[in-house]
C-alpha cells in the first residue's frame, strides 16, 4: 500500500514535527512536576553505562532538488523535472551508543531504509508531462554526535549532529534518470530520551542534507534513445535531502 502527502516547504515540515516533539517532551514531563515531592526516577544509571544497544524504527521521507541548466532539443522542447509529492517510507535500525562524557555520546546506527518516491518531468513548451516512479532500497550509516541537557525526572532533551552514508542496494532498470549508488549526507537531529522502567524510549526527528551529485550523467544504455536522455541532458546536478522520524528503544 502506497500512502502519498502532499508536499510542502522542507522548512515547514520542520517546524511542524517539531512542534510535535516539543508536545510529547512536555506530555511525558507534566506529571512528574505535577507532584514536585514525587522524586522517583526510573532507571536512575542508565547514563553511566559505558556504552549499550539498542534499536529502532520509523520513516523516511526522501526529497530531491533538481538543478537545471536550460538545455533545449533540436525540437524546442525545454524539460523541468521536481518531485511534487512525498511519500512516506520505512527505516529499520540497530544502535551502537558510546559514552564519552556526561552530555556527550557517539551513536552508530546502521540499518536499511525503503523508500518509494514519484520524478514527474514537463515539457516547458508543450506542457508534455512524463512519470517516473523510484522504489530504493538503501543500506544506511549513520554516526552521530548526541549532545543532551541535563535529566529533569524521567526526560531529557537532546540534539544531535553527524554524517551518514548511503548505499543504494535496488537493482538498476533503464529509466529517464538513473542515480549513483552512494550517497553522503551532514545531519541534525532533536530528540528527547524518556526513562520508562524497564527502557529508554527516545523519539528523535532528522534533517540530513545531502552532500554530492547523484544523477548518472553518464548513459551508455541511453545512446541509441534521445528521446530518454535529454532528460538527464537537461539537469547539472541532482542533490538529495532525507526527513527521518525515529523511535528508538534503549
Amino acid at each position: 500500500m502506497t500512502f502519498r502527502t502532499r508536499k510542502i516547504g522542507f522548512g515547514k515540515t520542520a517546524a511542524v514535527v517539531t512542534l510535535v516533539v516539543a508536545a510529547l517532551c512536555g506530555l511525558f514531563a507534566t506529571p512528574a512536576q505535577a507532584r514536585p515531592k514525587d522524586k522517583l526516577e526510573n532507571r536512575p544509571y542508565a547514563d553511566l553505562k559505558r556504552w549499550h544497544l539498542g534499536f529502532s524504527i520509523g520513516m523516511c521521507m526522501q526529497d530531491l532538488k533538481f538543478t537545471h541548466n536550460g538545455y533545449v532539443t533540436p525540437e524546442g522542447q525545454q524539460w523541468f523535472t521536481e518531485i511534487p509529492s512525498w511519500n512516506p517510507g520505512i527505516n529499520v535500525q540497530v544502535l551502537a551508543d558510546l559514552r564519552l562524557h556526561k552530555y556527550l555520546n557517539l551513536r552508530f546506527s546502521p540499518g536499511m531504509s525503503f523508500s518509494f518516491k514519484t520524478a514527474e518531468m514537463r515539457d516547458h513548451v508543450s506542457g508534455d508531462t512524463r512519470r517516473q516512479d523510484m522504489k530504493s532500497v538503501y543500506v544506511i550509516a549513520p554516526l552521530d554526535l548526541k549532545i543532551s541537557g541535563d535529566r529533569l525526572r524521567n526526560s531529557r532533551p537532546y540534539v544531535t549532529l553527524g554524517a551518514m552514508g548511503a548505499f543504494d542496494v535496488s537493482k538498476k532498470r533503464t529509466e529517464y534518470l538513473q542515480f549513483n549508488t552512494f550517497d553522503a549526507y551532514l545531519t541534525v537531529g532533536l530528540g528527547c530520551d524518556f526513562y520508562l522502567p524497564f527502557f529508554k524510549f527516545n523519539p528523535e526527528i532528522k534533517f540530513c542534507f545531502g552532500l554530492t551529485d547523484i544523477l548518472r550523467h553518464d548513459r551508455p544504455d541511453l545512446e541509441d534513445d534521445p528521446e530518454m536522455f535529454k532528460i538527464t541532458q537537461s539537469l547539472s546536478k541532482v542533490k538529495s535531502k532525507m526527513f527521518m522520524i525515529t523511535f528508538y528503544f534503549e
